[in-house]
C-alpha cells in the first residue's frame, strides 16, 4: 500500500477510530502479560467478592466504608505476587503487630479462588509445605482444612478500595448487555451520525443561480 494511499485513509474517521481501539486494546494485553510476569503469578489483580477477611458474621459488609483497614473488605482490588512456600509468613491477625501473609489460592478440587490469612504452617519430615488459612472475620480454633503449598496462586501486596466493585459488576449477567448497549452507541456516534450529515449534505440542491454583471 502506498503512502499516499496510507494518508487518505487516515483523514477518515473510522480508520482513526478502528486504530485506537487497537492501540487500546494492545495496551491492555501488554500490561495484563507484563504485570503476570513481572509479579510471578497468573492472577495478578482481583477483586474481593467475600466478607470472609473483615467484620464478624452476621453484619453486612458494605466494602464502602472503613477503605483503609488492615484486612480486606468485598470491593478492594487487590494486586497479587508469586511467593515461594518458604517465604510465606503464618500467625493469627494481630492488630497491633505483624500478622500472617494474605494468600489467595485454589480451594482443593476447585478452580475457585479464595482469600485467606496464613495463620499456621505444616512442614512434613518430606518437605512438603502445607498452610493453616482463616478469613479474619471466622474468629475461632477451626478446624480448618490444611493447604496445600502448590494451590498457592501468591500473597496480597496491595490493595485498592473500592475500584474492584466495577469488576464485581461485570461478572453479573446484566452488565454484559450494558457494555453491549454502550458500544452500539458508541458506534452510532462515531459511525452513524457522521454518516447521515453527510449524506444529507450531498443531497442538498446546489446552488445554481448565475449571476449576470452588466
Amino acid at each position: 500500500m502506498s503512502t499516499a494511499k496510507l494518508k487518505e485513509m487516515w483523514k477518515k474517521d473510522y480508520f482513526q477510530t478502528a486504530i485506537m481501539i487497537v492501540v487500546i486494546v494492545m495496551a491492555v494485553l501488554v500490561l495484563w502479560f507484563g504485570s503476570q510476569a513481572f509479579l510471578g503469578t497468573s492472577n495478578p489483580v482481583l477483586a474481593v467478592a467475600s466478607g470472609s477477611m473483615h467484620l464478624p458474621k452476621g453484619t453486612v459488609d458494605d466494602g464502602w466504608s472503613q477503605p483503609f483497614a488492615r484486612t480486606l473488605r468485598i470491593g478492594d482490588l487487590i494486586i497479587v505476587q508469586g511467593v515461594r512456600p518458604e517465604d510465606i509468613y503464618a500467625a493469627p491477625y494481630n492488630e497491633s503487630g505483624r500478622s500472617g501473609d494474605i494468600l489467595v489460592f485454589r480451594a482443593i478440587g476447585s478452580d475457585e479462588l479464595i482469600v485467606h490469612r496464613a495463620v499456621g504452617k505444616i512442614v512434613e519430615p518430606n518437605g512438603t509445605i502445607e498452610f493453616i488459612t482463616q478469613g479474619d472475620a471466622n474468629i475461632g480454633p477451626g478446624p480448618y482444612s490444611p493447604t496445600p503449598a502448590e494451590n498457592v496462586i501468591g500473597k496480597v501486596v496491595m490493595r485498592i478500595p473500592w475500584f474492584g466493585h466495577l469488576a464485581l459488576f461485570m461478572r453479573e449477567g446484566s452488565a454484559i448487555y450494558l457494555v453491549l448497549a454502550l458500544i452500539i452507541l458508541l458506534i452510532i456516534v462515531e459511525f452513524a451520525i457522521p454518516a447521515l450529515r453527510n449524506r444529507k449534505t450531498d443531497s442538498e440542491p446546489k446552488n445554481m443561480e448565475v449571476k449576470n454583471y452588466d
